[in-house]
């Protein structure tokens, strides 16, 4: 491809989204009201998150099978065809009792976020010689005190906290988008 052809194909990539802007300001001002409906009811929020776990689960699980099926004449046949029916079988269990598979899901967030902040915490350290790996010590003290914190509210902490960080998450989505649109509309 030569350059003046790659350099059309952006300007014209780049004059579609400038001419659809608003549908990005539009999409983020709906993901700040949905952060802010999960805000102001962070139980219901919670039980979302876990159906949409379980929904996950549940077709990662499905998908599984059907990809076992269409290798039938490997070794492992088995072994994949059984993980794809017990994730399958975790999602819809995990959909039949949302507030108990929250204390469960709850626990993972917590242990995954210390251990990633932990692991952070490592890699900055062994970055000492690089400019800015005080950062990324302050990121893993952040995120592992983080993660303490969630381990010691739990087990009371799943009612909400899987929530609060879908909340958050669809604000900061949005908070995203918007200023995307805006800089699309602006240039």
């Amino acid at each position: 491809m030569t350059t003046t052809n790659h350099a059309s194909m952006l300007s014209r990539a780049f004059a579609d989204v400038h001419a659809k802007w608003g549908w990005f300001v539009g999409l983020g001002l709906v993901f700040i009201v949905l952060g802010a409906v999960a805000a102001g009811n962070l139980l219901l929020a919670t039980i979302v998150t876990v159906y949409y776990v379980s929904a996950g689960m549940i077709v990662a699980g499905v998908m599984q099978i059907v990809q076992s099926l269409r290798v039938k004449t490997w070794r492992g046949f088995l072994w994949w065809m059984l993980s794809g029916v017990l994730y399958a079988a975790a999602g819809v269990v995990t959909s039949m009792n949302p507030l108990l598979a929250s204390v469960f899901l709850t626990l993972m967030l917590a242990l995954l976020t210390v251990a990633s902040g932990v692991a952070r915490l490592w890699l900055g350290f062994q970055a000492r010689t690089d400019h800015g790996w005080g950062w990324i010590v302050a990121s893993g003290v952040v995120t592992a005190i983080a993660g303490l914190v969630f381990l010691l509210g739990w087990p009371v902490n799943s009612l909400w906290l899987l929530g609060l960080v879908l909340a958050i998450d669809l604000v900061f989505q949005g908070c995203a988008l918007v200023g995307l649109g805006l800089r699309f509309r602006a240039a």
